[in-house]
């Protein structure tokens, strides 16, 4: 079957997570600058989150570019994938509001990894079905980014109960190693 509508359905739901998001952005209590510093942390968290889903769209996005068609399994797959990122405007309040408390900051990360891990499932599923030789297993690889960002939200998670500011710090190193644009399908599917 055709990968349109599970492109269409994918940008739809990665909307909606942002303007999930953006919705738990309070206005401040007060009128002058002072009224912004609660909401500092909340905002942050906002930043960071809004950075992964973002960084997950664009990658979505280039991933079925170089793939034409999906299966039932596709299909499952994908909607496992937005299953995790749609848990990213809960987790993003909670850290945001705890102030970087342990059990936050780990949950947080513990959903970056579980769509870290999605993502890969929905990777290596299209590849079985395409084969190894198709522009998707030769554009992804091995996938060593991938990887190696899974040990950092899970280490991460771990520096939680120890120093929740080093999770963080983890995360967002992430995030800028992705925000690199990722050139792999680009070169290998020409528009």
């Amino acid at each position: 079957m055709g990968k349109g509508r599970v492109e269409a359905f994918s940008d739809g739901v990665i909307a909606i997570i942002i303007t999930i998001m953006v919705l738990e952005l309070k206005v401040p209590e007060g009128f002058d600058l002072e009224a912004l510093r609660p909401m500092i942390p909340v905002f942050l968290a906002y930043v960071l989150s809004f950075l992964y889903v973002g960084i997950y769209w664009n990658n979505h996005h280039h991933m079925f570019h170089a793939v034409q068609k999906v299966t039932g399994g596709v299909l499952w797959a994908n909607l496992h994938l937005l299953f995790w990122l749609s848990l990213m405007p809960a987790t993003t309040h909670w850290i945001g509001e705890s102030h970087l408390a342990a059990w936050p900051t780990a949950l947080y990360g513990l959903d970056l990894f579980m769509c870290a891990i999605a993502y890969f499932i929905l990777a290596h599923v299209l590849i079985r079905h395409h084969g190894p030789d198709s522009t998707i297993a030769r554009a992804l690889g091995r996938d060593f980014k991938g990887k190696i960002s899974a040990v950092i939200y899970l280490v991460g998670a771990g520096f939680a109960f120890i120093a929740p500011w080093v999770s963080v710090m983890l995360y967002t190193l992430c995030a800028f190693m992705w925000l690199v644009p990722d050139r792999r399908i680009e070169v290998l599917v020409k528009e």
